[in-house]
């Protein structure tokens, strides 16, 4: 699609306001909108000026003026929104030099495919992200210098089966970690979780499937099929817009935080990846689980730079609420063939060569997708470039090995301070083809350190008055 098409669409669907979006440092979308009677193909090259000193983690207000490209090839309808309304996704470029800006994680993710194809080792990054979530009736949260509390509720809580409901309760709610696959009446969002699919359809997302995760409290998944690097990030992005206005338009509440229950399974966001060329699959082959060189080699990469890695792909405190071990989450830096103990695991429904591919279990919904696509593919890369053994495959329940073998496994960082250390340390990979800039890693651990670590750190939590008010 060009700026004509886009133009012609307009016409064509009578939109009249045009929504132009672009993502923050942290992934979340912001957005401004014009009369559509305003876009002409000159916008598509000249661009749109707004304020990037109130953008989190962006400009400071003395350089605070930038420019918003339109993407024509990213154009879809709101049906959201009262009016009709075309939104088109941007990239961020500098006014004066007309570079693109470095802290812009859509063009970090477009940089990265260009990188890719400059090495001559591939032509495209698949990415098939699995984004799990909960949907709660009720979300009550405050936190002050003397409190902190919070609340959430789901009609389907194990917790509400001696709840008065008015005389209407009728049973049927989720047992903790018993989420994973029960039918209607005990699974209540299937038609909810419908309507979000059949949206995105609709959006022109390509949808695999919907169902109930493991959890109680409505925790689900829809799952998007692959796509190349950039646009999985895109479609990633639009897919989290959906599931929150279709829970919001059923009076519910949807959110992608890690470990939102406690005594229960959390939400990950599992990655498959791939690498191709010239239409072949690169990492098809007949080593371990029907894997190449190149993929083992990429398996390596991720493993070793891992602890960096996860300080993007996991980058809240709440991530590491997670990361524990029993909870169907990955804390074993391992490789495994269809073993969900180990942080990789090689699916092993298909032999087919189009199928075969690795998935990185570590990574949660909270995740920039832009800039954690971006950094795997940089860490695979990594491995192939310097040939970087994985070590042995662990085909055994990690969970279940004596204490002296399971020490020699590494782990994944136990918080999001120790995940910061070790991308402080281990950067240098993402700086290649200057993909990354270490101005955007250094803003990346500054403002994580200095809005969700520190501040955490120093406020009591509710939990150590029941531990420590009468010692």
């Amino acid at each position: 699609m060009n700026p004509g098409d886009v133009l012609a669409l307009v016409r064509e669907k009578g939109a009249k306001v045009i929504d132009y979006r672009f993502v923050d440092l942290l992934g979340t979308w912001q957005h401004f909108s014009v009369p559509a009677s305003e876009l002409e193909a000159d916008t598509f090259e000249e661009g749109l000026g707004f304020d990037g000193s109130s953008i989190r983690g962006w400009k400071t207000i003395d350089q605070s003026d930038m420019l918003l490209l339109p993407d024509p090839l990213t154009a879809w309808m709101d049906p959201f929104l009262a009016e009709p309304t075309l939104v088109l996704s941007c990239n961020v470029v500098d006014p004066i030099t007309r570079e693109d800006y470095s802290r812009d994680p859509r063009n970090v993710a477009r940089r990265a495919e260009a990188y890719l194809q400059s090495t001559g080792l591939a032509d495209i990054a698949y990415f098939g992200p699995e984004a799990e979530f909960f949907l709660f009736d009720d979300v009550v949260y405050e936190s002050g210098p003397n409190f902190s509390h919070f609340q959430v509720d789901s009609r389907e809580g194990g917790w509400n089966t001696g709840r008065d409901e008015g005389g209407n309760n009728l049973g049927y709610k989720v047992r903790a970690k018993g989420g994973y696959f029960p039918c209607p009446p005990t699974d209540q969002l299937q038609d909810v979780r419908t309507e979000m699919m059949l949206t995105m359809i609709d959006c022109g997302l390509k949808v695999e499937a919907q169902h109930h995760e493991v959890a109680t409290g409505g925790q689900s998944e829809i799952d998007l099929r692959f796509a190349p690097l950039v646009k999985m990030a895109d479609d990633l992005t639009l897919y989290k817009y959906i599931v929150k206005s279709v829970a919001r338009k059923n009076g519910l509440a949807a959110t992608f935080m890690p470990k939102p229950l406690y005594g229960d399974n959390g939400s990950g966001m599992h990655c498959h990846f791939s690498l191709w060329k010239n239409e072949k699959n690169l990492f098809f082959g007949d080593l371990y689980a029907g894997l190449s060189q190149e993929a083992l080699w990429a398996i390596g990469g991720i493993l070793r730079h891992a602890p960096a890695l996860l300080a993007l792909t996991n980058p809240t405190t709440n991530s590491y609420k997670r990361l524990v071990p029993g909870y169907e989450a990955p804390v074993n830096l391992a490789y495994s063939s269809a073993n969900r103990s180990a942080a990789i695991r090689i699916p092993a429904y298909s032999p087919s060569e189009k199928a075969k591919r690795f998935e990185f279990r570590c990574p949660d919904p909270t995740a920039n997708p832009y800039l954690a696509f971006a950094a795997l593919m940089m860490a695979g890369l990594d491995g192939i470039q310097n040939k970087i053994n994985p070590g042995n495959p662990m085909d055994k329940n990690i969970y279940d090995l004596p204490p002296e073998v399971l020490k020699e496994i590494p782990s994944t960082p136990a918080s999001l301070a120790a995940a910061l250390d070790a991308l402080e340390r281990d950067h240098d990979f993402l700086l290649r083809g200057d993909v990354f800039s270490k101005d955007l890693v250094e803003a990346w651990i500054d403002y994580k350190r200095g809005t969700e670590v520190e501040p955490l750190a120093l406020r009591p939590h509710p939990y150590e008055f029941d531990l420590y008010f009468d010692v």
